[in-house]
């Protein structure tokens, strides 16, 4: 039997509030990481790939990172728009599919096109979370490139 309540404590993995109680379990409803499971310290993380678009006035930037981050931390920007799973293939398919927008390196300037298509990617969730749940599958072995 499931039922939606708070967690225990917040998602060792993800900070997350709420959760899912299955049998004896509680799994996080923001990142699906069974709560109380803790990720071995002496191992790295799995390589999780994102394109990240982030907003800076009425420009956005089409990047890719496995640190996400680290790597937003060093760039500046207003808003994280939406995170894509993918690599530099993915990445450069999207510099291509908006190159007449480009205003240099991996800048593009927000258009109403741009604009559907970070909605299109949003849709699937709030880009934090939609990162955690990628991750925590990673970790389990349920998400593996390839």
């Amino acid at each position: 039997m499931r039922s939606n309540h708070a967690l225990p404590g917040p998602c060792r993995l993800c900070g997350g509030l709420s959760g899912t109680r299955v049998g004896e379990a509680w799994i996080c409803d923001a990142c699906g990481w069974r709560f109380g499971d803790v990720p071995d310290d002496d191992l790295p993380l799995p390589r999780v790939d994102v394109v990240y678009y982030l907003r800076y006035d009425r420009r956005v930037k089409i990047g890719t990172s496995r640190s996400p981050r680290q790597r937003l931390t060093r760039i500046l920007h207003h808003e994280l728009l939406a995170f894509e799973r993918g690599g530099r293939d993915l990445e450069q398919r999207r510099h291509r599919e908006f190159a007449t927008i480009r205003e240099g390196g991996e800048w593009f300037t927000l258009t109403d096109d741009l604009r559907a298509h970070v909605s299109g990617i949003r849709a699937a969730g709030e880009p934090w979370q939609l990162y955690a749940r990628w991750l925590s599958g990673a970790l389990r072995g349920e998400d593996l490139p390839g």
